[in-house]
This record gives C-alpha cells, structure tokens and sequence, in this order.
C-alpha cells in the first residue's frame, strides 16, 4: 500500500474515531479544520469595497478615491504600501482569533491563512519573502507559540513562498495599545523592533508580505515596517487574519510615526 493510501486510511479512521467538527460550534462537518454553514455565514468575510491602504471595509466603493484608498488614507498613507485582511474582526472572526491566539487552539491557523491568502492574493507575489510580527521571547515563553508565525508559515506552504519566520525580533515587551493617543503609541514603540543581522544583507530589494493576526492601531505593523524599509526592502504589504473596524476616537498610525 502505498503513502497516500495508508494516509487515506489514516484519515478514514481518525473519521471514524472522532468525527470533523465546526471550529466554532463543534457541528459535524465534511472533514477536520472547517466551519458548518451555519457559522460561516456569521463570519464577517471581508470584501470590497474595501481600502487598499488600511483594509477598512467601506460603504460604497464612491468613498474610494482613484487609487482605492479611503480618505484617511489619501491624506498620510500608512508606512506599507498596501493592506489585506481576511476578516472584519466582529463576532465570529473574533472568537476564531482569540482562540488561535489565547487558548492554545492551534488548528484555526489553517483556517485562517487559507482567508488570508484569498484576501492578499494580489499582493502575495511569487518572490515576496512572509514575515510575521514577533512576539517578545517572555511571552513566547508563557504562549508557547507565535500566533503570527503559524499563520505566516501556513500562507508561505500555501503559496510557495520564502518563509522568514526569524528575520524581525521585538527587543522588548509592550503593552496594548488601542487605548494610547498616537503619540503615546510612537513612544511606547520607539527601538521595539530590529531585523535579525543575518537577514539585513538579503532584505534588499525585496517584497516582504508581513503577516499579523489583526490590525489594530497600526501601530506594532509601522514599528516593523520602518525596521524592514531600513535594511532595504522595497516594497512591503500587510496581511491581516482581522481588521478591528473604525472606532470614533481610534486612529490608526500613518506616516506621521516617522
């Protein structure tokens, strides 16, 4: 017999021993690591319109200026050129991250890097290097896992991309941000992040795909982007699991952050 068949039978019995179950609701479904219908349609699948620059889902695609990006956006883009997110991060997608990110439930990265790819398939290049955001090693230590790696090294398997999961490293822990006024956000990030030595030789020219699970303020997104710019990266996208939607009061980091 050979190696798929014996996997195939492999699967065959694991089937049978513990059926696939819906990631959210734990429902029978066709094979492991889906959602059953019912809670795919909850999830806040993001499409267009949508802006290029920041992934904020938009009302119509008139409040899209000629290049697709949203007002905010046309007056300071944000440090990467170009943003993708899979998800609006509401309800569904919500509980989906938290539970990749919190409660050591590992198997939702699949499930999300295949959105992902979907949702950054225009920026996914064939020669573009993935990173994924560092955690600081004490939380490394206490999660055990990066959640932003795992997705990172599933979207690269998935696309047949170079994965770099070690070329940025956070020099420090941070808190959360989203309740900082922008300056307070710059400081607390200020020297946070650098690129790994042996990768500052072979970031030049390249197009770098960072990977996050959410974007929040942009604010962790810019102090990583500003370091991989600095090694010589050319052009560098944003690809998001979810993007928290615009909150009166919330802004995120643009340009400005330099």
């Amino acid at each position: 017999m050979g190696a798929h068949m014996l996997r195939v039978a492999g699967r065959f019995v694991l089937d049978r021993l513990y059926p696939p179950s819906c990631l959210l609701c734990g429902a029978d479904t066709v094979q492991a690591g889906l959602v059953c219908g019912a809670c795919f349609v909850r999830l806040p699948m993001l499409g267009p319109p949508y802006c290029k620059a920041c992934a904020q889902p938009q009302a119509s695609s008139a409040l899209l200026g000629a290049d697709g990006l949203c007002a905010a956006c046309e007056r300071r883009h944000p440090v990467w050129d170009q943003g993708r997110a899979a998800f609006v991060y509401d309800a569904a997608a919500r509980d989906m991250i938290l539970r990749l990110k919190y409660a050591d439930q590992i198997d939702y990265a699949a499930f999300l890097a295949k959105h992902m790819v979907r949702a950054g398939q225009d920026v996914l290049a064939p020669d573009a290097l993935v990173v994924p955001v560092p955690v600081h090693r004490w939380r490394l230590l206490s999660r055990r896992y990066n959640q932003a790696a795992l997705l990172s090294r599933h979207i690269a398997r998935m696309q047949g991309s170079e994965h770099g999961p070690d070329v940025l490293e956070r020099l420090r822990a941070t808190v959360r941000l989203a309740r900082f006024s922008r300056g307070a956000r710059r400081q607390e990030m200020q020297g946070v992040m650098r690129v790994r030595a042996r990768w500052r030789t072979l970031l030049h020219g390249r197009t770098v795909v960072l990977v996050d699970d959410m974007l929040t303020t942009g604010a962790t997104a810019t102090a990583c982007v500003q370091v991989l710019r600095e090694a010589g990266a050319q052009k560098i996208h944003l690809l998001v699991a979810g993007v928290v939607p615009e909150r009166p009061g919330l802004d995120i980091d643009l340009q400005e952050m330099h």
